[in-house]
């Protein structure tokens, strides 16, 4: 992760465009980078697939169209529609996103199906999207034959059906690539069968290309996040890691309260030599922390976690910007009314500096 948190993505993509990718679909960061005027991580881009009326920041829709049509050798003409996930908004801060715009998964994908009609012998949804979004669009939209998930990162434990339609997703972080193989009948235009098979990555044979950009890339990054900062007496798992990050963040920002959502810590913490590597392993993003002084009669159970306060005394919040901005979390932490003020401070690099005072982590 550190390699694509440093340099934006782009190692990613340019390993991905060796891939033979014909078409692709928006992820919800890819989003939020292009949405908030960033420059665009795409180094060689294939077919890039979104739909309006995702707006950014500056007016203008992401992405280029809605839809691509493949030809395969046999002659039959692939629709492929791009999807991303109807609560979007929810999930990305709206300082940092702009004002984007979504709808609702099932009625795009029929929308944009039925305007294939006649010009595709079978639609496949290439999508963002939770898995309930692709059950959904198998109960009711029956003009897609095909969906393809991404966003949840466990995926499918197997080929979900509805009729001779059919819904598959994979784990993330590269551990595993998929292929499903489709017999199709050319007269009726329908699906016959659909085997999929999960391949994993690991102990596969390497690309000499792929594996010099690998190494071009990690030379790179590692001289940025490979210097030791502490030590762990144990492997720490995402839940061990949760109140320990939000120590850190109380003891590092002198705060009362503060609050870690579980949904963003995104590796453990191995037992052994910590490096600065593994908290860009762990916090990706790029979140800063903002601080509010609140009476205790503002600071809501959740924040409280059983801990008696003062109701006229004032205390300090710490929070990510992500958990003051985001909407959702937002009314879940009852933070209405708190004002926040923006620091200097990077929670990923909160949490190095606090390693490294610590030096021991149990």
């Amino acid at each position: 992760m550190p390699v694509s948190t440093i340099f934006e993505g782009i190692p990613i993509f340019e390993i991905a465009n060796k891939l033979g990718i014909d078409a692709f679909a928006l992820g919800n960061h890819e989003v939020l980078t292009m949405a908030g005027g960033r420059s665009s991580p795409f180094v060689a881009k294939p077919t890039f697939l979104c739909l309006p009326p995702m707006l950014g920041a500056d007016g203008r829709t992401i992405g280029d169209a809605p839809y691509t049509i493949l030809r395969v050798d046999n002659g039959l003409r692939i629709g492929v529609i791009g999807l991303i996930m109807e609560d979007l908004h929810d999930r990305l801060t709206p300082t940092s996103i702009g004002p984007v715009t979504t709808r609702p998964v099932v009625q795009v994908a029929r929308e944009v199906a039925q305007e294939l009609a006649g010009r595709v012998d079978l639609v496949v949804a290439l999508g963002h999207i939770w898995p309930e979004e692709g059950s959904a669009i198998l109960r009711e939209a029956p003009e897609v034959s095909v969906v393809v998930e991404g966003h949840f990162h466990g995926g499918r434990n197997q080929m979900e059906r509805v009729d001779d339609r059919v819904d598959v997703g994979l784990r993330a972080y590269g551990i595993e690539v998929g292929r499903l193989d489709l017999k199709v009948d050319t007269d009726t235009k329908r699906l016959t069968s659909a085997e999929w098979t999960r391949i994993p990555v690991e102990g596969g044979a390497k690309d000499p290309q792929v594996a010099a950009l690998v190494q071009k890339w990690e030379q790179r990054v590692t001289k940025v996040v490979d210097r030791p900062i502490g030590e762990a007496t144990r492997e720490l798992s995402k839940s061990d890691l949760v109140p320990l990050m939000e120590r850190a963040t109380l003891e590092e920002m002198n705060a009362d309260f503060t609050h870690v959502n579980r949904g963003g810590v995104r590796d453990v913490l191995p037992k052994g030599v910590i490096r600065e590597r593994e908290w860009y392993n762990i916090m990706p993003f790029e979140n800063r922390m903002m601080v509010a002084h609140v009476r205790g009669s503002q600071v809501s159970e959740l924040l409280r976690r059983g801990r008696p306060v003062d109701p006229d005394k004032e205390y300090v919040v710490a929070l990510m910007d992500y958990a003051v901005e985001n909407p959702a979390l937002r009314e879940e932490l009852q933070l209405e009314g708190m004002q926040f003020q923006l620091t200097d401070r990077m929670m990923r690099q909160l949490l190095i500096d606090w390693t490294r005072k610590r030096k021991v982590l149990e």
